[in-house]
């Protein structure tokens, strides 16, 4: 017997003062559903997963929930007005029996209940809010980007607990990891109107594409039909003006069906342009130490980061990673140890915090308002990569509209601003670029568009992130830090860093050293169970050799091009090298796996 649905949309309409954000929108969610709620920044996903926690009133149209149905919803900027601490926001809800699931929860999160709401960061206001939602245990819960701000470790957390869950959830996020692990179904915003796919993330890439193609193709014979009608009329209706009045109103039937086709937005015309190129080596860090208030930050590390290198840090919130980032850039002298910085170096500091945009300012005067960037006397052009260019048409390739270069950047989506940000950056030319979480708030394509720039970029990347899957296309070197102050390179990504881990961790067989202990007098073994964090990882491991094994076919695809070595040598050799890495890394994720699940 069917179960009757948590929630349900139907024909939901919405207007904020200009184009519709939807018209007759139609979603169901039901028992058990894991959603991923994708779309374009500026579609309306946030505003959706709002109508649908009762937030936001439609124009038009029902949103139902049954009698009984509890939902749940996080939000990225929580309100917590009237509370002291971030512990009396999170359990707010809850009655003092139940204080010690929001405890539980927090330990995962890695948060200070007892934090004053005055002093608490953005990051620590949003694992409240997290906390609380996870504890309260509802029915149907709405994430509203739940990892910004938390780190690898708490995203595992986070990931585990959401798998073992029996709530329903809708989670919108960047990190396509997270995505991947999770969900088992997709809501696909696109210009107005949402799409259900029974698959989770995983396939969505290949959903959409298929069918904006069918998409593509229907316009393109429409298209043609249109062309063969319109020369029919011009040529024929007037031998034939009485009996074909039907045909003539059907071709302009047919031009109002293709003037009413929504035309897909296009990519973001991001481009970023190299200055004179640095020295061969562009950091050298010897021996650094770093201590603050008795704490030891860093001990004793050692880099050399050449020309064209890419350099991901990765670890804990509060392990250091800022800081050494710091140190590497020559902003904060280290304790003891040496830093050299390259020659002709011109950095551009991509800040997570965004502190660069001035929030109650336009988008053009942000960008008129950047000395860097204005031309001398001309309030309306900006200079791009040494060329003047209007604001307006600049800011268009960033997918921002005529009427949001006037409006103030505090309007704006995370992800807008994340790409008001890039706008500036890009703007200017460099050989050095200094990425602090990225990828927060972006759009999937936006994303994979960032990802081909940096692969093409000539310069060095230092970048820190918590988005495992752009790591794994990015980086060339990873520094993990653990918060002992220890950090610890290893070549390539995300994946390539956990596989060696998992090389360097495996115990070593011999008869004291036995995984497994006979059972006297009998053939029967009886196995060590896995460890939380086994069993974690475990489960975690056939997407990640479902994703390498993509990725290598893709690499062997590209190199398969008889011309690619003459035509781009450069391209040819990151080919092989990333095919050389990848390839050792599904080596050491199925010997995992196979320890894993024997020991399962």
């Amino acid at each position: 017997m069917a179960r009757a649905p948590l929630l349900q949309l139907s024909g939901i309409s919405l207007t904020f003062g200009g184009d519709p954000i939807f018209s007759g929108l139609d979603a169901v969610v039901q028992p058990g559903d894991r959603l991923a709620l994708v779309g374009r920044n500026g579609s309306g996903k946030s505003t959706l997963i709002k109508v649908m926690a009762g937030l936001v009133e439609p124009d038009q149209g029902a949103v139902v929930v049954p009698a009984g149905v509890s939902v749940g919803y996080m939000e990225q900027h929580p309100d917590m007005s009237g509370f002291d601490t971030l512990g009396d926001f999170a359990s707010r809800r809850l009655g003092p029996a139940d204080a010690y699931r929001v405890e539980r929860v927090a330990e995962g999160l890695k948060f200070d209940l007892s934090t004053a709401v005055k002093s608490a960061s953005g990051g620590e206001r949003r694992r409240a809010a997290l906390a609380g939602l996870l504890a309260e245990e509802p029915a149907l819960m709405l994430l509203d980007e739940p990892t910004n701000h938390l780190d690898i470790q708490a995203i595992a957390w986070l990931e585990g607990q959401l798998r073992q869950t029996r709530a329903a959830y809708v989670v919108i996020s960047h990190d396509r990891a997270f995505l991947r692990a999770l969900t088992r179904g997709t809501l696909w915003i696109d210009r107005g109107a949402v799409r259900r796919q029974e698959k989770g993330f995983g396939d969505f890439e290949a959903w959409r594409d298929k069918v904006w193609e069918d998409e593509d193709m229907n316009r393109h014979k429409l298209d043609r039909k249109i062309k063969a009608e319109a020369r029919w009329a011009v040529e024929g209706i007037s031998a034939r003006r009485k009996r074909n009045q039907g045909r003539v109103r059907a071709l302009g039937d047919l031009r109002s069906e293709r003037a009413g086709m929504i035309r897909r937005q296009g990519a973001a015309g991001m481009a970023l342009d190299v200055s004179a190129k640095s020295g061969k080596r562009v950091i050298e860090a010897k021996d650094i130490c770093k201590s603050f208030d008795g704490r030891t930050i860093l001990r004793g590390f050692s880099i050399e980061i050449a020309r064209g290198d890419r350099v991901a840090l990765v670890g804990p919130n509060g392990a250091g990673k800022t800081t050494l980032l710091k140190m590497l850039m020559g902003e904060i002298a280290p304790d003891s140890g040496t830093i050299k910085l390259g020659s002709n170096l011109n950095a551009v500091i991509f800040d997570q915090n965004r502190t660069g945009l001035m929030e109650d300012k336009s988008l053009w005067e942000n960008l008129v308002g950047d000395r860097d960037m204005q031309v001398s006397g001309k309030a309306d052009q900006v200079m791009v990569r040494g060329q003047p260019r209007h604001v307006v048409g600049y800011l268009k390739e960033f997918l921002f509209s005529d009427a949001q270069t006037r409006a103030p950047v505090h309007s704006l989506s995370g992800g807008e601003k994340s790409r008001l940000l890039l706008a500036r950056l890009m703007a200017r030319d460099s050989n050095l670029l200094v990425l602090d979480e990225p990828t927060n708030d972006l759009d999937i394509e936006t994303l994979d568009l960032l990802q081909e720039l940096l692969a093409d970029y000539p310069g060095t990347v230092l970048l820190v992130s918590h988005d495992r899957d752009f790591i794994d296309r990015v980086a060339t070197m990873t520094i993990t830090m653990e918060g002992d102050g220890e950090a610890t390179l290893y070549p390539g990504g995300w994946s390539d860093y956990q596989a060696q881990r998992a090389k360097d961790n495996a115990p070593v067989k011999s008869d004291k050293q036995s995984k497994t202990k006979t059972v006297r007098g009998d053939v029967k073994q009886a196995e060590v169970g896995l460890s939380f964090t086994e069993k974690h990882r475990l489960s975690e491991l056939p997407a990640v050799l479902e994703r390498l094994e993509a990725e290598i076919q893709k690499l062997i695809v590209l190199m398969s091009d008889p011309d690619l070595f003459t035509r781009e040598p450069v391209k040819f050799q990151k080919a092989t090298d990333a095919l050389v890495s990848r390839q050792a890394a599904l080596d050491a994720a199925e010997e995992e796996w196979l320890n894993l699940e024997g020991r399962s």
